[in-house]
């Protein structure tokens, strides 16, 4: 059996002066080290399962694994520990091959103890590798029952629970150095990421903040305001068929005060402004991970290297798997995708249906005293309904971008999550922002005009925008759904593992004999909190990426959004903490050298905030509107030196003139014998009501605002991407340093091969701090 052999590994001597060098041997440890545990039924001791339990821990003692079995009243634990032998081969597959003394080198490494991440990460990738004569893996030994769950034990957690894991510590800097050498790279640079992503929100929370309290000082001085609530002659036409009668301009003064809270001068600013931030955070971002991971010791850390020494320890004939490529394969990839896409659309479709039904049921005679609120009501259910929509189809997306991703068969494991979160993302993206679309470009723009409606099958008209104007609907969608997955979702990702681990807890601790074995405790313990998956960090990923995407996209409408994210991820960073530290299982260390795929999730996210905003602007607010009258028809025109508003006349400027005749069932509304004219939010001209000259001049200029806005926004974050490089000139120096270092080393050696000619003296060390470093296998784990 390999595991009571030596394990040699030949490197290849410089000159004749090296033997074959022999590095480990596969004894056991002094001190027993478990870096791992299998679980499983007491039934399963009995045959079958017992076999196939054997054969399986058979194979891993064939690779060199030790096993220790526990049993106590209720599970069998299985012990893995891993022998110094298979850590010393990845060392030697991931030392540079052209390196100049690598057998130094190789005894320099094999004297320094392994890290803990390093041990639990080879185990892991073994174990899930790992298959029986019959073929079968541990994943199809679970789906038999043969085995329970697997873990990594929890070890040396106490510093990250005193300094970190605490809501104590919520204003506290995070030892990402530490969580990097107990999770892993990948969940330390999820951390970083968040802390930077917060850090960046407190300048846009704070502009946010100003754009908005900038309305509270105008509340009252507004002109447009002002003419609204003096408008007491101004009779609006009914909106939709739940009005039976005429309302005042002057009674949504209120609605009108609010709304420009967030539709007013400082919008347009804002807007370009979070198209900086968006460019800037990135920029600055890079140059933050390019500083963390030549602090890691990570910089020129190659990832399909790692993946092929993992394979190769795991099976020395492993076969190497090409890259590949099916047209018919990405063909039926994307015609599914986009059927999907459809459905996606077309829940947007159902909620549209939704609203329409809604008005018509809350306008019944059962809900008088909702008469007069019915568009509210519509569009607060509407966005209970849209986020319940969203956490149905977030588990159905699931699935079929797992699917699709196992369909396209990717070569490894990371190549696997990249499509995945692409899949996913794309199918989020449609599921969460299709609503808010609808709402800020399409609702109240395709309803035709009084007495001539566009009605769903015939019968029910579509709704119309707020009193207000459109905006106010598209700021009471997003705060709902926005503050709703936030606290909603803070509030179950914290209290579901609580309540799930104390439950778990109480019953064992019903159980009359508690073991008296430390190990056997520790092990029951780590049993006991809630399990983790290949998605436990990728879901906290795609939540930060949605946030984001609520954050950017629709801002314009919501200048709150980042200084309700900023509070949200002050908990969530804590959040995550307690729950990978106190109430989970210990995530897989994963080595990784940036956040992946989501980097140019968030390139995209900024690209489409910019052109959103923009639109948003353009066809949603009233900012073009404004403008156009202020220089086009104002009083301020006549008069140059006028003290008068120049947006004096403009409320009655944009309202279109209706006869009251020309409703096709006048006598159902309220005091229609008294009223022959009732106006609407519209540019056009009676009696036949086509769109008005004013119209179509808007529209031009709306689109030409679209071109103007999206160049000008796109161009300042191309300026600021060239001017905030990518990676510090320090990081890129000492790179340098490095290379130049390892070529004196390899020119030095090369002239002493050839009996000393213009040898010289020995080149000087490296300034690196860490001179190791040049091989970037070796101070990553050790």
């Amino acid at each position: 059996m390999q595991s009571k052999e030596s394990l040699r590994i030949q490197v290849e001597p410089e000159g004749d002066s090296f033997p074959l060098m022999e590095i480990g041997t596969c004894e056991a440890e002094a001190s027993e080290q478990w870096d791992y545990v299998l679980v499983a039924h007491p039934r399963t001791q009995r045959d079958p399962w017992q076999v196939r339990q054997q054969q399986f821990l058979q194979e891993l003692e064939r690779k060199g694994f030790h096993t220790k079995r526990i049993q106590d009243q209720k599970r069998v634990f299985f012990g893995i520990r891993a022998d110094n032998s298979i850590f010393d081969l990845y060392r030697t597959l991931l030392l540079e091959p052209e390196g100049p003394t690598p057998n130094a080198e190789l005894a320099a490494l094999t004297a320094v103890p392994v890290a803990m991440s390093l041990r639990i990460r080879i185990v892991d990738f073994v174990v899930m590798k790992t298959k029986t004569s019959a073929g079968e893996t541990f994943e199809d030994l679970v789906k038999d029952g043969v085995f329970e769950a697997r873990f990594p034990l929890h070890k040396g957690e106490g510093y990250l629970k005193k300094t970190w894991a605490g809501w104590r510590h919520m204003f506290r800097k995070q030892p990402v150095d530490e969580i990097r050498n107990y999770f892993g790279e990948k969940v330390a640079l999820y951390f970083a990421w968040l802390g930077w992503y917060n850090y960046m929100l407190v300048p846009a929370a704070l502009t946010g903040l100003l754009v908005f309290l900038s309305g509270f000082s105008l509340f009252d001085a507004s002109q447009i305001s002002k003419e609204i609530c003096e408008a007491h002659d101004i009779l609006m036409c009914p909106l939709g068929d739940h009005s039976r009668r005429y309302q005042r301009l002057s009674e949504t003064c209120t609605f009108a005060k609010l709304t420009h809270l967030f539709d007013n001068d400082g919008t347009v600013v804002f807007a370009i402004f979070m198209a900086l931030w968006a460019t800037v955070f990135l920029e600055i971002w890079k140059r933050q991970r390019a500083c963390v991971v030549l602090h890691w010791d990570l910089y020129m850390w190659d990832e399909d290297q790692e993946e092929m020494a993992l394979e190769l320890i795991n099976c020395p004939d492993y076969k190497l798997q090409p890259y590949q490529h099916s047209y018919l394969r990405s063909t039926v990839i994307l015609i599914l995708s986009l059927i999907m896409i459809c459905l996606m659309i077309g829940m947007a479709h159902i909620l549209v249906v939704y609203r329409v039904l809604a008005s018509a049921l809350f306008s019944s005679s059962a809900l008088l005293f909702l008469e007069d609120q019915v568009t509210t009501a519509v569009v607060v259910t509407g966005a209970l309904v849209h986020y319940v929509t969203i956490s149905i189809m977030t588990k159905i997306n699931k699935r079929v971008a797992l699917k699709l991703c196992d369909f396209e068969m990717p070569r490894t494991f990371s190549e696997r999550e990249s499509k995945f979160t692409i899949r996913f993302f794309t199918l989020q993206f449609f599921t969460h922002f299709s609503s808010l679309i609808y709402i800020a470009f399409i609702l109240g723009r395709i309803n035709g005009h009084p007495g001539k409606s566009t009605r769903l099958a015939g019968l029910w008209k579509l709704e119309e925008c707020h009193a207000s104007g459109c905006m106010m609907d598209l700021f009471v969608q997003m705060a709902i759904i926005m503050g709703l997955k936030q606290t909603l979702s803070n509030c179950g990702e914290y209290l579901v593992p609580w309540v799930t681990h104390k439950f778990r807890s109480l019953r064992a601790s019903e159980a009359r004999h508690l073991p008296r074995d430390p190990e056997l405790r520790d092990w029951r313990r780590n049993y006991l909190l809630n399990s983790v998956n290949i998605f436990s960090l990728f879901d906290e990923f795609m939540e930060m990426m949605i946030q984001y995407g609520f954050t950017t996209i629709f801002v314009a409408a919501f200048p709150l959004a980042p200084l309700l994210a900023l509070f949200s991820n002050l908990v969530e960073i804590r959040l995550d903490a307690i729950k990978m530290v106190w109430l989970q299982r210990r995530l897989v260390p994963r080595k990784a050298k940036d956040i992946g795929t989501w980097l140019q999730v968030l390139e995209t996210i900024g690209v489409l905030a910019v052109i959103a905003n923009g639109m948003i602007i353009a066809f949603t607010s009233e900012f073009i509107p404004r403008v156009v009258y202020k220089y086009r028809y104002s009083p301020c025109l006549k008069e140059a030196n006028s003290t008068v508003d120049c947006l004096k006349g403009y409320v009655n400027h944009s309202l279109s003139v209706f006869h009251t005749k020309d409703f096709q069932d006048p006598d159902r509304i309220e005091g229609s014998e008294n009223v022959t004219l009732c106006r609407y939010r519209d540019y056009r001209n009676p009696p036949d009501y086509n769109f008005s000259e004013q119209f179509w001049f808007l529209l031009a200029i709306r689109l030409a605002f679209v071109i103007l806005f999206e160049h000008v926004a796109l161009c300042i974050k191309l300026i600021a991407a060239w001017f905030v490089p990518d990676v510090p000139q320090s990081v890129k120096n000492k790179v340098l340093e490095v290379k130049y270092q390892r070529l004196r080393e390899k020119m030095w050696h090369g002239r002493q091969r050839l009996g000393g000619v213009g040898a010289g003296s020995r080149p000087p060390m490296p300034t690196h701090p860490n001179p190791a470093s040049i091989f970037s296998a070796r101070s990553t784990d050790v």
